[in-house]
């Protein structure tokens, strides 16, 4: 029996994940390793709400 599609991730918007962004950064210097990969994660979920503005507006 075929499974049903999995349902899309929840996407924040991209003001939501740019303020995210800006207060990891905010602090200046350089980010610890728990930091960076906060960054990155943050990076990979901007990337996410970017697509998902590109689509609505298509």
């Amino acid at each position: 029996m075929p499974t049903p599609p999995a349902s899309p991730p929840h996407v924040r918007s991209l003001s939501a994940v740019n303020e995210d962004i800006r207060a990891l950064l905010s602090a200046g210097g350089l980010l610890s390793p728990e930091g960076r990969r906060r960054y990155e994660e943050l990076l990979v979920e901007w990337a996410a709400a970017v697509r998902g503005d590109v689509t609505e507006a298509a």
